[in-house]
């Protein structure tokens, strides 16, 4: 009896000795992570307006970067709205795979892109917001990723506003030239973005401003096109007793409010410039950029379902069998263009860091 007794008394002294060694385990399998810098501390190529502090000291480790995803610094926000909103967009993805048949449907093939798309913008984007700060080359290339992202989003988006949310008096104007101008401002927008953040030293900011919102919103506009003349048409017949059971309008309005509204916290750096020094961890314009984007998008998306469903007699007959894989085809060959552009502009950055490295 008194055996077993010592034995377990034994095994229970293991165990609370095992539990001991816990936060010391945790503490070797986690390092420290540096603490946040001040603006002063990083290369003025790192800091933003109006934000002093928060910033992450540039040339640790990789594990640092990704682990500063837990950490609190002045891109928290900026990842995790982004990394939520792709989850978002995931589960959206995956309810409706519950009642659509993608692979054998060429008619869901435009919606299922403005899906992937959508998960790519977000994804790019919350990859770029939190291992940019490594180093100067990274920061340029995983900006220019995050903008192949962008021109991938546009492109979904416009597919989708083409195949099922287009009226048939748009559609006669635009048939024949719609994507294929869709595709090259995706592609111009990707460049122009690319070209923005390169003339980084160059160039003054205004400048940089124009040469990335210009094309994206040529993009946008021409994009959006379809619905804002369906938004049009449907405001014109209100009083009509038809107009108030097109549900997906609502949605489409939304999408264009919420993503006019993200612009505009794109553009301005509000409200951190009413108050320098007290949004560098939240109330960041850019966040609210992020928060609006998503909103535009999951309205986009629930829009684009509920015209893929209500639609289909007016779609399938606008669109012929082969229009769904030309319109993939066209997708994949925009995102290798958009991908061209940026292996070029990266190697344009090696030649700009090395020279700048010898000035100094």
């Amino acid at each position: 009896m008194a055996t077993t007794v010592m034995e377990k008394i034994g095994r229970l002294f293991i165990n609370l000795q095992q539990v001991r060694q816990v936060p010391q385990l945790l503490r070797e399998a986690v390092p420290s992570i540096p603490a946040t810098v001040q603006d002063v501390e990083v290369p003025r190529f790192f800091r933003e307006c109006y934000i002093f502090a928060g910033y992450r000291p540039l040339h640790q480790g990789w594990r640092y970067y990704f682990l500063s995803l837990f950490q609190r610094h002045n891109e928290t926000i900026n990842v995790w709205t982004h990394l939520l909103g792709a989850l978002a967009v995931l589960t959206k993805a995956a309810e409706l795979a519950e009642t659509i048949e993608f692979l054998r449907d060429p008619h869901s093939w435009p919606l299922l892109i403005l899906l992937l798309s959508s998960i790519t913008y977000m994804t790019f984007s919350a990859v770029a917001h939190l291992l940019s700060a490594k180093s100067e080359l990274y920061h340029y290339a995983f900006y220019f990723l995050d903008y192949v992202g962008v021109a991938q989003y546009q492109y979904g988006s416009a597919v989708a506003h083409f195949y099922y949310a287009i009226e048939k008096s748009w559609y006669t104007r635009v048939w024949g030239i719609f994507m294929p101008v869709a595709s090259f401002l995706c592609c111009l927008s990707c460049l122009g973005c690319c070209f923005g953040k390169y003339q980084n030293y160059s160039l003054p900011s205004w400048i940089r401003k124009v040469s990335q919102v210009l094309p994206s919103a040529l993009a946008y506009a021409w994009d959006t096109s379809p619905v804002f003349h369906r938004v049009y048409l449907w405001y014109l017949s209100c009083g009509e007793k038809d107009s108030t059971n097109d549900y997906a309008v609502t949605f489409h309005c939304g999408q264009l409010a919420f993503f006019l509204s993200s612009a505009f916290f794109f553009t301005y750096p509000l409200p951190e410039s009413l108050f320098p020094g007290h949004c560098d961890f939240l109330g960041q314009g850019h966040q609210l950029f992020h928060v609006l984007l998503v909103f535009c998008t999951l309205s986009q998306i629930h829009a684009s379902y509920l015209d893929y469903l209500s639609r289909r007699d007016l779609y399938t007959s606008l669109h012929g069998d082969s229009d769904a894989q030309v319109f993939v085809l066209l997708y994949l060959v925009t995102t290798v263009i958009c991908t061209q552009i940026v292996a070029y502009m990266i190697k344009k950055v090696k030649c700009l860091l090395v020279e700048k490295a010898r000035l100094d």
